[in-house]
């Protein structure tokens, strides 16, 4: 199988953390016998710097053209003077709502062999931390209209969040097939006690989970949900929500299974074709340094494996791979534990790739 993957190295570590991860696919293929072509597409700080916008149409061009993007991680200080429409993580918002890619998959899963990184109290964790988090992706108030102006001699700024119920239906249908395969429950989070959205977004998921008797639906307002996710993560399978509420949640989630190098991510719309990526930022403190810990990124791919390309004896090899690694004590910098394995970028891309 042929399969063409356009390849974002963006910004700060985001080169390292993709080369390691193009030679993790790259043995897959070795071993498999597949073919992967990559695609650069520039985008983001270092897209501003050659081409003077966040994301060229040429990008855009290549990402429409491929079967799966892979993204490393945009941003950086280095841009913060960009005006807002020119901002590195524009050019994401515009790639995502190009793709069409509505629904956001972060899965939450602590590592047994990381368990000591763990934040929350022993008792917690000992629980076990494994649900996703399903996050509406392309509405809400990061897509609606911002204004600033001045009123009465004093600035006043407006960002409005909007939603329709094809919108909210089509994630909550995502978010019910996934709870399907897993433990049966999905956890709606919304603000219904303050905010119209909300409560379309309240009845709206209600109505799709009557479709699936099968599935136990239960709603949280957000700010119960932030505490809930610290006091008993056990509790949760899938938990679905709007675009700003999924945003803050995920990273909440992504923190306390110990790392968020560790977190991969998909975006997917209709269709196969999706974008893959770790949760984490661009790092630039540590760039270039072979500091990096490339696992998320290494995950995000060994996810368009599963959902995209429908290569699932595959994406098992890769995350076998990275739970063998882990058994054996390796460590980046990130997840180090007393005992462990001090290793940088290239290294665990090397062990990660040896084990495929």
């Amino acid at each position: 199988m042929n399969k063409t993957i356009a390849v974002i190295r963006g910004d700060g570590i985001g080169p390292e953390i993709v080369g390691e991860t193009l030679g993790v696919l790259d043995a897959v293929a070795q071993k498999s016998g597949h073919t992967f072509t990559y695609r650069e597409a520039p985008m983001g700080g270092c897209a501003i710097d050659e081409f003077g916008v966040p994301l060229p149409d040429s990008s855009l061009e290549t990402c429409l053209a491929s079967d799966s993007v892979l993204l490393g991680a945009v941003g950086g200080p280095k841009w913060d003077a960009q005006p807002s429409a020119n901002r590195p993580e524009r050019g994401l918002l515009k790639l995502r709502e190009a793709m069409g890619l509505y629904t956001n998959v972060r899965p939450a899963r602590m590592f047994s062999d990381l368990s000591a990184a763990c934040p929350l109290r022993e008792d917690i964790a000992a629980r076990g931390i494994d649900f996703v988090v399903v996050r509406e992706l392309i509405g809400g108030v990061y897509f609606g209209q911002h204004t600033t102006e001045t009123v009465g001699g004093e600035q006043k700024a407006v960002d409005i969040m909007s939603y329709t119920e094809h919108e909210i239906r089509r994630v909550a249908h995502v978010a019910f097939q996934m709870a399907r395969k897993r433990r049966g429950r999905v956890t709606s989070i919304d603000k219904a006690n303050v905010l119209d959205t909300s409560r379309l977004w309240r009845r709206t998921v209600t109505a799709v989970g009557e479709e699936y008797p099968d599935v136990e639906l239960l709603h949280m307002y957000v700010d119960n949900a932030a505490m809930q996710i610290v006091r008993d993560p056990s509790q949760f399978d899938v938990i679905v929500t709007e675009n700003l509420f999924g945003d803050i949640l995920s990273d909440e989630a992504s923190q306390i299974t110990g790392s968020i190098g560790m977190i991969p991510s998909s975006s997917m719309g209709e269709g196969a074709r999706g974008m893959y990526e770790p949760i984490h930022g661009s790092a630039p403190d540590i760039a270039g340094q072979d500091k990096a810990n490339p696992i998320g990124t290494v995950l995000a791919a060994a996810m368009m494996l599963r959902y995209s390309f429908d290569m699932a004896a595959e994406a098992d090899a890769v995350e076998a791979a990275v739970d063998a690694v882990l058994k054996e004590g390796w460590r980046c910098g990130d997840i180090m534990q007393g005992g462990g394995k001090l290793v940088g970028c290239r290294e665990m891309g090397r062990l990660i790739r040896e084990h495929i």
